[in-house]
């Protein structure tokens, strides 16, 4: 609007009346009408007024309001906030339903919606509208069914709201188990690592134990066989000049020893001189001998017998440490 628009906007109020009909207006002055905040009486019926904004819903002082004889095809949603509306003129215009909002308007007393294309439900409870008794009961009706308008639509959109609040339940279950599916993926992907580097740990340490005991088994051998070529060498090694004459004047030794016992046991035993006590002790001496030496036969093969596997073994153990020896010298 213009200033001077304005200027007979104010002209045209008087008290707390605001007359607007009749001039052609194709959309409401709201904000000059919002400026003269006494006004609670707004007349704009007589125009080609299309559109009622949300803006205009601003104006809750209004208390009357008359848009009959216009263009309106629709009223906003924000309609409803017109709380302090008692009276509603909207006769003559393009108006198939209103508002859910329109239940809001408790302090509404008055309504006329004649010569409106409303639909079936609307109609019937608008009614005719023919007087004023029946523009009265035109608005209880009317809000009665706008009321039910809306608990049913409240009741779709608690439904709706029941609905995505069950989706969205159903969606953080399935994201929880989803969740917990990955948890437990990861927790078995963990063990089973663990598990893993545990074997390779337990192979590791087997590989260590068993090189450390072929090791020990390598170094016992060598020990061995070090200390039976040591005694093989040292009792193969060749004897002194010193050591043969001490071995041989042994050696002869004995054999004097050797021989004078049997000479005397043959004497003692076969000639007149058995009969001397010298021989008699003699004789029982060598009796006793005999069957002492009878009774441990056994034993005697048997110590034999481990005289014999020593050597061999000796023997055996001399001759692969030579063998050793030969093929390290070559």
């Amino acid at each position: 609007m213009s200033k001077n628009k304005l200027l007979n906007i104010k002209d045209k109020i008087e008290g707390n009346e605001a007359d607007l009909s009749l001039w052609n207006l194709t959309e409401v002055p709201v904000r000059e009408l919002a400026a003269v905040s006494k006004v609670t009486v707004v007349d704009l019926s007589c125009n080609n007024i299309t559109v009622i904004t949300p803006e205009f819903c601003g104006l809750v002082h209004l208390v009357k309001l008359d848009l009959n004889k216009n263009q309106l095809e629709c009223l906003p949603e924000e309609f409803g906030h017109l709380v302090h509306l008692q009276h509603l003129d909207l006769l003559g215009n393009r108006l198939k339903d209103l508002p859910v909002s329109f239940c809001r308007l408790r302090s509404l007393r008055w309504l006329d919606l004649k010569d409106n294309p409303l639909e079936p439900g609307l109609a019937k409870a608008a009614g005719d509208c023919l007087d004023e008794r029946q523009c009265k009961q035109c608005a209880s009706q009317v809000l009665q069914h706008m009321r039910g308008l809306h608990e049913e639509v409240e009741k779709i959109r608690q439904k709706k709201l029941q609905r995505e609040k069950e989706l969205e339940k159903k969606r953080e279950a399935k994201q929880r188990e989803r969740e917990a599916r990955e948890k437990e993926q990861k927790k078995r992907e963990k063990a089973e690592e663990k598990e893993r580097r545990r074997h390779e740990y337990n192979q590791q340490v087997a590989a260590q134990a068993a090189q450390e005991q072929s090791r020990r088994r390598q170094e016992e051998k060598r020990r061995r066989s070090g200390k039976s070529t040591e005694k093989l060498s040292v009792a193969a090694a060749p004897l002194t000049p010193a050591r043969r004459s001490v071995l041989r004047l042994l050696l002869r030794l004995f054999l004097v020893v050797s021989l004078g016992l049997v000479a005397a046991v043959v004497s003692c035993r076969f000639t007149e001189l058995s009969l001397q006590s010298v021989c008699s002790d003699l004789n029982l001496l060598l009796d006793q001998s005999l069957s002492w030496t009878r009774d441990q036969r056994v034993l005697i093969q048997d110590l034999i017998q481990d005289l014999i596997l020593d050597l061999s073994a000796s023997a055996r153990r001399l001759i692969e440490a030579t063998h050793q020896q030969f093929t390290a010298n070559n």
